[in-house]
């Protein structure tokens, strides 16, 4: 996926109040920037950090950059924006990137379903051979020591989601849960246990039912960001 236009660099000052944060651009302008992630954000929020951002024309917006990208002390880009992780999910399906998601001729997206009204980030129907298929998608920032780990903050929501995933497998279709790594340094992809122990629980118990699992990571530059390669899911 390419971005629209060229990413604007900057430098972070801090972030606050989760959706807000206040950067140094190259010219010496102070601005504040829509942060489009609601987690913790560990290790991906250190003041003085490299960052990038994109620009919106839209009047009705309150704050006209929203950040994107971030630079950590290692070096390593990371896409901090989890509004891309469905859209790059979905090009990787379309391209054939990932195999096992592969033959299915329809696509839908935010549809209803389970029991504790969810929406599944897509729903991939009608292949030759296989059942219909239930995949949410998790965005995935958060790596120690090269393991990828999901999630940051403890999360009511991907908890439940993991127990509708259950449900639907256990009604006979795939159910697929799918982690997208926005950071190219991460070699393997496992629950936050000591972030969030109930969702490790269910993560659990999730593969001992059937649900499928699934994780790729990108490669983000400031021009374009896709996923490139699969990551194994250790549970």
């Amino acid at each position: 996926m390419k971005f629209p236009a060229a990413l604007i660099e900057g430098t972070l000052i801090k972030r606050y109040k989760r959706f807000l944060a206040d950067i140094t651009l190259s010219n010496g302008e102070v601005i504040t920037a829509h942060t489009p992630n609601t987690g913790a954000m560990t290790g991906c929020c250190d003041p003085g950090s490299p960052v990038w951002l994109s620009h919106h024309d839209n009047p009705k917006r309150k704050y006209a950059h929203s950040w994107e990208m971030v630079q950590n002390s290692q070096g390593t880009n990371i896409g901090i924006n989890t509004g891309l992780a469905n859209k790059l999910v979905q090009e990787a399906i379309e391209t054939g990137l990932v195999k096992e998601l592969s033959g299915y001729q329809n696509i839908r997206r935010e549809v209803r379903y389970g029991n504790e009204n969810s929406r599944v980030d897509f729903l991939l129907e009608h292949h030759a051979s296989k059942p219909d298929c239930y995949v949410e998608v998790k965005n995935v920032t958060l790596c120690e020591n090269g393991k990828g780990m999901f999630p940051d903050a403890v999360s009511l929501r991907a908890t439940k989601h993991l127990r509708e995933l259950i449900e639907m497998r256990k009604s006979g279709f795939r159910s697929v849960i799918f982690f997208c790594i926005q950071r190219q340094d991460v070699t393997t992809m496992s629950a936050a246990a000591h972030v969030d122990p109930v969702y490790a629980e269910t993560l659990e118990l999730a593969k001992k039912s059937g649900v499928e699992m699934l994780a790729y990571r990108a490669s983000p530059i400031p021009e374009m960001i896709e996923l490139d390669k699969k990551i194994s899911v250790k549970v």
